[in-house]
């Protein structure tokens, strides 16, 4: 019974803290944006891409979860909010909102 308690509280090893700066330095202003100046989301015709706009909030989910040490314990959810996925997302963001 001891060894089973014992198994489940191993811990991951210990995050890239340089990683995360970098995913909250991406989220920050791509939040802000969306807090403060909703209008740099608006595409050519005046109108939200609603596609465009889901894959980068799910990008800046992921850079704040990533962020800020949270490391979730279902595969699926790993795997959506990681910086593998959420950094190219939120490079779009930039792409689309500052860039373009």
């Amino acid at each position: 019974m001891t060894e089973l308690a014992m198994e489940k509280t191993v811990v991951d090893p210990k995050p890239n803290k340089f990683a995360m700066v970098i995913s909250c330095l991406l989220a920050f202003p791509l939040a802000a944006v969306l807090l403060v100046h909703p209008a740099m989301m608006l595409d050519d015709n005046g109108a939200y891409s609603h596609r465009a706009l889901m894959f980068i909030m799910i990008g800046i989910s992921g850079g704040f979860i990533h962020g800020v040490g949270f490391v979730p314990r279902h595969k699926v959810w790993k795997w959506l909010f990681s910086p593998f996925l959420s950094w190219p997302l939120m490079l779009w963001g930039y792409y689309t909102w500052f860039i373009t």
